[in-house]
């Protein structure tokens, strides 16, 4: 595991900014006589840097705090809300306690900043530890361990948990090919993630194996919320040749295309196949119940806990577990009632190319 090995000190800051070191001690204790246009320039040279951590993490490494730290995205996505689960199960067996920074309300193009900020302000100093999930950001400024939940970086420099992603996207292909399905239409994740990378090139991949060309139409650019997903369905939906089914690269993405498909009057699996990936407890309730990956999320959760206390211990970490630093959990597909074969599919989309 990569870590920033040198300590950020008062005078990078004030370097850095174009200020004196006394400047920059008054816009960290808050004093009043320094310009805004000044302040806002330290404050950001202070979370690019990761001076926060740095101030509290000297002098404090001889004890431990026994807080674990949690920064995800949206505490209130159902994808979150299963990692909870897990990390929650795992902090109350081990005694711990917790703490969750979210970026959900952040600018898009700030929430990197907001992540990076978070990392210092937590990692060693308030806790022994900090789990990043689905991280904008690619390098934190950390002085204690670090642990991501699906990365954005298929080599990433700090151990990351993550779903065999490819492979469950290779398994809905050979199922939907399997049904006598040749229009299969994708809408992808977050491109940033390596997850979403990894799902596209499962489907692409299903699609060779199957001996079906390729058809740009059919893919459609998603970020895992049902809201552009619905934009996305209504893309694939309205083309003159539509697909017979659509791969969703998430559960909360095919909500989005259940929502489209009853809007246009489409009954599922009867005029269109459908499929998830995530198996969040949702997707078992839909009507009909989804057909999708099971990624285990919650063990991806505990599992992030237990890989990151041990590195907090000081403890090795299995080799034989690990592979680029990327520890992986198995995917499933779970087979429910969203997917009909061809035969079964209403006559004007059983002629379909």
């Amino acid at each position: 595991m990569k870590r920033s090995q040198k300590t950020i000190t008062i005078q990078d800051v004030a370097r850095k900014a174009g200020v004196s070191v006394s400047t920059v001690s008054r816009v960290m204790n808050g004093k009043d006589d320094v310009a805004e246009e000044t302040i806002e320039k330290v404050q950001a040279v202070v979370h690019e840097l990761g001076y926060a951590s740095s101030l509290a993490a000297r002098g404090m490494r001889s004890h431990r705090t026994n807080v674990i730290g949690l920064i995800m995205p949206d505490v209130a996505s159902y994808y979150c809300q299963e990692i909870m689960r897990g990390v929650n199960r795992e902090i109350a067996r081990l005694d711990k306690d917790l703490i969750i920074y979210t970026s959900g309300v952040a600018e898009k193009e700030n929430i990197a900043q907001h992540e990076r900020s978070y990392v210092a302000l937590l990692n060693g100093s308030i806790t022994d530890g900090v789990v990043v999930v689905t991280p904008t950001a690619t390098q934190f400024s950390t002085h204690a361990p670090l642990v991501i939940v699906d990365p954005n970086n298929e080599t990433p420099d700090y151990l990351a948990v993550i779903a065999t992603n490819r492979e469950g996207a290779l398994a809905v292909m050979k199922y939907l090919t399997g049904l006598g399905h040749r229009r299969i239409g994708y809408i992808t994740g977050r491109m940033e993630l390596t997850s979403s990378k990894q799902r596209l090139q499962g489907y692409k991949d299903g699609l060779d194996a199957a001996g079906i060309p390729l058809d740009g139409d059919l893919i459609a650019v998603g970020d895992y919320t049902t809201e552009t997903a619905a934009v996305c369905a209504r893309k694939l939906l309205a083309l003159p040749d539509r697909p017979t089914a659509i791969f969703a690269s998430n559960d909360m993405s095919a909500m989005g295309v259940y929502q489209v498909a009853g809007e246009l009057g489409l009954q599922i699996p009867e005029d269109l196949s459908v499929v998830g990936f995530d198996n969040i407890r949702e997707a078992a309730l839909l009507n009909p119940p989804l057909t999708t990956v099971d990624q285990f999320i919650e063990k991806m959760g505990s599992t992030a806990i237990k890989v990151l206390v041990q590195m907090v211990k000081g403890e090795t970490i299995s080799s034989n577990s690990v592979e680029d630093n990327l520890f992986k959990i198995p995917t499933q597909l779970v087979i429910r009632e969203s997917c009909a074969s061809m035969s079964q599919h209403s006559p004007e989309q059983s002629t379909g190319s």
